[in-house]
């Protein structure tokens, strides 16, 4: 009763911004922090139909009004958005820390670090590359609305019609901002441009009726109850028609643009090669690490991370008999060995979901050890989209919706099997699932008495810290890998690859290494394979100071438990540890110092 009551008040939050904005809000509501960070984060994801629909709240409700829309892409819309951003930055000020505590206090902290951040990267117009090979509207959409839009019923359906249509205004919307980006120097790499063409030409190659917005969706029409095979048919058909129509020229028209920028482009891979770089990734470490960690600082951290893991992984190699060579040449050599891999059948990649899934139940079995509060929240592994996976990494996560209507899902990138041998599995799952990304999500989303903001864990630093934290807790505190060396090192070698990022991605935007100095780097410095490396290479370049979050989180996390485990000695718990780390939701690195602090001072 209590979480309807609370769900109720949220769609009826959300109901007042849309009819009346904050006069009609603060009328009805207190001002208080939890009301006002409501309503700022309501007012935004009013203008972001896509973001409604992955909170997954109001779909098909009788409040859904935007399930049938995609958000606006024009420049327009988003100088509109930094002034409410500076709006609601300053509505933060009305209220006095000094007399605020508890989680209100918190979420005040929060809130302020969230928005300063958040105008620091709005104030740079052009910062990137809006579309490129792993990111963007060509690439964020179609997995948006084969994966995320829930078709339930008929008018849900007919909604999603409708996002096609609106898919071929936001794809001119994009080309436009990217033809404009281009006239301000802001031009991706030549060996971007050619992926993202890839991509781009992979997407539509094979026409709208194969097209993974067409094909999906008749699985879909078969669960809707009461609906005849010839309104499914139709349906099947206009879905059909709009792609042609609208999606694939669309694609074309962006493909042909990439195509005359290809003509011009440079090979220079860093983003100070764009009109005020250096400023930039400034602050987009900031902004991924939640830290004041210089990229010299952040390099050199890297580079002693990588030595120290080297140091213990040649220690196992070496009791299992392996000395001649680096420990990377004997992990590349030994780890494809034939014992290690799944077939790259369909039989085998079925095989690779058995095994992950088998994991995942082991680990669950076992995780009230070290866990106070449990994901009430299914998990689903499933393979990643074929059309996305020539550029996917090897595996991610995406949260469950609020309202239970979409599990929380682990994607495992199944192209060839032999990207993931069976020795890397386990972090990999421990990272993604169970206890890394899906505790850390879960968790945010039951956290009581706190505004939307803090459910929706926007800080990359905390959240894959406490992955990469995850994968230690799998071996130091749950001993998963005591009668499995070669687990333990897929561990420390995924670890390295985590400070390997560290070298190359400070290395190619502040240091300015080509890409081929960082994937030589990273190929001398991990046993991923060339095609792999490649792909990481080249996310880093167009994301940058997003691969310095991983590291900087974990050895944050690390540090303050063992600060915690120092003050308090026999009175440490490490159950009560994780419960006040992940039940407070994500935070940056700094503030959850001070919340441990906290609570290390009222034990």
């Amino acid at each position: 009763m209590r979480l309807a009551a609370k769900l109720i008040g949220g769609l009826f939050a959300l109901l007042l911004v849309a009819l009346g904005g904050a006069s009609v809000w603060f009328w009805f509501y207190p001002v208080t922090v939890n009301n006002a960070v409501n309503q700022f984060s309501a007012e935004f994801a009013m203008d972001t139909p896509e973001l409604l629909s992955g909170i997954g709240l109001i779909d098909n409700t009788l409040l859904d009004f935007h399930s049938g829309k995609l958000g606006d892409y024009t420049r327009a819309k988003e100088e509109e958005m930094l002034g409410r951003l500076r709006e609601a930055r300053a509505s933060m000020d009305r209220f006095d820390p000094a007399k605020l505590e508890g989680q209100e206090k918190l979420s005040h902290e929060i809130a302020v670090w969230f928005l300063d951040d958040m105008i620091r990267q709005a104030e740079f117009t052009y910062s990137g590359y809006r579309v490129n090979q792993i990111s963007g509207v060509t690439v964020s959409l179609p997995q948006f609305l084969t994966d995320t839009h829930v078709v339930v019923s008929e008018k849900s359906a007919e909604r999603y019609l409708s996002r096609l249509r609106e898919f071929g205004r936001v794809l001119e919307e994009t080309r436009v901002r990217v033809e404009d980006d281009r006239t301000h120097g802001v031009v991706p790499p030549d060996f971007i441009i050619a992926k993202t063409i890839n991509g781009m030409q992979s997407f539509v190659g094979k026409g709208a009726a194969q097209n993974a917005l067409v094909t999906t969706l008749p699985a879909k029409l078969d669960k809707i109850e009461g609906m005849d095979q010839a309104r499914k048919d139709a349906i099947v058909a206009e879905a059909t028609r709009i792609v042609d129509e609208t999606v694939i020229p669309g694609y074309r028209s962006m493909i042909a643009l990439f195509e005359d920028m290809a003509k011009t482009a440079t090979h220079d891979a860093g983003i100070w090669r764009i009109p005020d770089g250096d400023r930039i990734y400034a602050a987009a470490l900031k902004s991924n690490t939640t830290t004041d960690m210089t990229a010299e600082e952040l390099h050199t951290l890297g580079l002693a991370e990588v030595a120290r893991i080297d140091a213990e992984m040649n220690t196992i190699l070496a009791s299992l008999g392996h000395t001649e060579g680096s420990a990377v040449e004997r992990l590349r050599t030994l780890g494809q060995a034939p014992e290690h891999l799944f077939p790259n059948t369909d039989e085998g990649r079925q095989q690779m979901l058995d095994y992950l899934n088998k994991l995942n139940t082991e680990i669950m079995a076992r995780a009230k050890e070290l866990f106070i509060t449990l994901p009430p929240q299914p998990l689903e592994i499933v393979r990643v989209p074929e059309y996305s996976q020539d550029s996917s990494p090897g595996g991610y996560y995406n949260a469950p919706a609020l309202d239970g209507s979409r599990p929380g899902r682990f994607y495992i990138n199944l192209k060839n099997t032999a990207d993931n041998p069976r020795w890397q599995l386990p972090t990999l799952l421990y990272h993604e699932a169970a206890p890394g990304h899906h505790f850390q999500l879960s968790a945010s989303q039951l956290i009581e008495d706190v505004p939307m903001l803090r459910k929706l864990s926007p800080f990359t630093a905390y959240a894959e810290g406490w992955g990469l934290y995850a994968e230690r807790i799998a071996a130091e505190d749950m001993d998963l890998y005591a009668n499995d060396p070669w687990g333990n090192l897929g561990r420390l070698n995924d670890e390295r690859f985590r400070a390997v990022r560290l070298v190359v991605d400070t290395g190619m935007h502040a240091k300015r290494w080509s890409r081929e100095e960082a994937v030589a780097y990273m190929l001398a410095n991990t046993s991923n394979s060339e095609d792999d490396v490649v792909r990481e290479i080249e996310r880093y370049v167009v994301w940058p100071g997003q691969a310095c979050a991983y590291k900087t989180g974990q050895l944050a996390i690390i540090r303050l438990r063992q600060k915690a485990e120092k003050a308090l000695g026999e009175r440490f718990d490490l159950r009560a540890f994780h419960e006040v780390v992940l039940m407070n939701g994500a935070m940056p690195l700094g503030i959850l110092e001070n919340v441990v602090d906290e609570w290390i001072a009222a034990r």
